[in-house]
């Protein structure tokens, strides 16, 4: 309630990068008060046996996650955690750094509780992030998402992935790889046969080589049931652990904000609650076609109806970005606590 009625409408009132900033700044000088973290935890962590939850392998405190894009750099993983997630998805990195696209390049829907962004996977380069990752004091499920950058063609982007696999994978539970995101030119394309089956064969082969840790894929909200039908055969064939449906959208449907202001925003991948049955509809077909795939649900979830709604399609877990902004800190407890009484 406090953040609805007085910290969102502060953090609103900036530039969404502003706040972001804000708040990852704020939440470090925090965080070096002693005893903070326990008295955070304290108010939202949900401790629960029956909140337990295994898949691919991996045993999770509860199914919450924090998706990535929000801590794309692995700064604030550690001060997260005491805000009750399960697993924290950090990324998406590249081998190099990356500036992205120019701003401004987020937008708010406050209409709709939505975001639109087109950051372009501006990041800090994998070597950087792994060396904040090697300072991890948290002890739930971390994530490492990796991209290929905006300069490598998708006809070499399997060298892009397997560098980030080898060189993050020992700092990480599980890793994902980002074909989906629309800001990145011609990256959707790496959910196509053509290049899909080639990645995966490549970038698995790494990994068992390697360190062997479960790998999935992120797959886009605006993709049909053929491309769906292909990625699930992949995904067999070459022995992935999972899916993360959904991306954001590169479409402007079920919007109530004025059609000119929106066109007027440009390009970007649309996020919030307009996406939620986009989500929905590719979790439940993927379900009808393979039962024991698991599967990461993003995209939509604002509230606790919503995470029970998509756990009860097929999802093993649950992400949240957009609904962590507008709602704040406390929907990770409300969903966990929604969980527990369902």
């Amino acid at each position: 309630m406090i953040y609805r009625l007085i910290i969102r409408k502060v953090l609103f009132a900036l530039k969404p990068e502003h706040s972001h900033d804000f708040v990852f700044n704020f939440l470090k000088i925090l965080f070096y008060i002693p005893g903070v973290y326990s008295l955070i935890s304290l108010i939202y962590r949900v401790e629960n046996k029956n909140l337990n939850t295994n898949v691919f392998g991996l045993s999770f405190k509860n199914p919450v996650g924090l998706a990535a894009g929000f801590d794309k750099n692995a700064k604030v993983f550690n001060e997260f955690s005491a805000f009750g997630f399960g697993f924290i998805e950090i990324g998406t990195v590249t081998p190099i750094p990356q500036s992205g696209n120019e701003k401004p390049r987020v937008f708010r829907l406050k209409e709709d509780n939505a975001l639109v962004n087109r950051m372009g996977f501006n990041n800090d380069g994998v070597e950087c992030v792994v060396e904040r990752l090697k300072k991890k004091y948290t002890d739930i499920i971390i994530g490492g998402n990796i991209g290929k950058n905006k300069i490598t063609p998708n006809e070499i982007a399997n060298s892009d992935y397997i560098s980030c696999l080898k060189k993050i994978s020992p700092y990480v539970d599980y890793l994902v790889l980002n074909i989906s995101s629309p800001n990145t030119p011609g990256l959707t394309e790496l959910q196509n046969k053509k290049y899909l089956s080639k990645l995966l064969s490549d970038v698995q082969s790494s990994n068992k080589k390697n360190h062997d840790k479960p790998i999935l894929i992120k797959i886009s909200c605006d993709l049909n049931n053929q491309q769906i039908d292909d990625i699930i055969n992949l995904v067999e064939k070459y022995k992935i652990s999972g899916i993360i449906a959904t991306n954001t959208s590169s479409k402007r449907e079920n919007l109530k904000s004025d059609s000119e202001i929106v066109g007027n925003l440009g390009i970007g991948g649309l996020s919030g609650q307009p996406i939620k049955q986009k989500s929905m509809r590719i979790i439940s077909y993927i379900k009808s076609k393979k039962k024991d795939l698991p599967i990461i649900a993003v995209g939509g979830i604002m509230d606790s109806n919503d995470a029970i709604d998509f756990l009860r399609a097929g999802a093993s877990l649950v992400q949240i970005y957009t609904g962590f902004i507008y709602t704040g800190p406390s929907l990770v407890k409300s969903i966990n606590k929604k969980i527990l009484s369902s």
